[in-house]
């Protein structure tokens, strides 16, 4: 009998730890840092996130981005002339995470003439696996006007809700 009274605290533990498991597995949370999606978002704002592959245009999305080489497609940061000077950030050195706007997906047309590098491309619509985000504050983000496309592979999840302060 005493055997039994071990079971149900052992199989709480083990419930609960894949529980947590579970959770971390599927949402994160994330700190805005910086002025790119003023207003909707403030530096300092907690975001819960879902991590998912299904993306809607206009939903707000935090993406992986590797870090561009020291030449064109630079963060907003960085003044031309000064490339050498990308920030490096030591905890996720040459990526970082970016919260921004999804304003294409897979299907909808390639919004070429408000991004630069997306001009080119030859596809007509996105392509299967891809979206094009830009920062709500257009002045000081660095986003697809920049970089293109990000791929599917990059994306980590969808905005759920904003978080309250700590």
């Amino acid at each position: 009998m005493k055997r039994r009274v071990w079971l149900v605290p052992a199989g709480g533990v083990l419930a609960a730890a894949l529980s947590l498991w579970w959770v971390r597995r599927s949402y994160l949370v994330a700190t805005v840092d910086g002025p790119s999606m003023q207003p909707a978002l403030r530096p300092g704002d907690r975001l819960l996130v879902r991590r998912t592959g299904r993306v809607r245009a206009g939903q707000i999305v935090v993406v992986k981005i590797t870090d561009p080489p020291a030449q064109d497609g630079l963060p907003p940061e960085v003044e031309p002339g000064r490339e050498g000077e990308v920030p490096e950030k030591p905890d996720h050195p040459g990526w970082r995470l970016l919260v921004k706007r999804a304003v294409a997906v897979p299907g909808d047309p390639v919004p070429r003439q408000d991004f630069p590098a997306l001009r080119d491309v030859p596809d007509r619509v996105v392509p299967r696996g891809a979206l094009v985000v830009r920062g709500d504050n257009s002045a000081s983000s660095w986003d697809s006007r920049d970089f293109g496309f990000v791929r599917g592979d990059e994306l980590v999840g969808v905005m759920v809700r904003r978080m309250p302060a700590r």
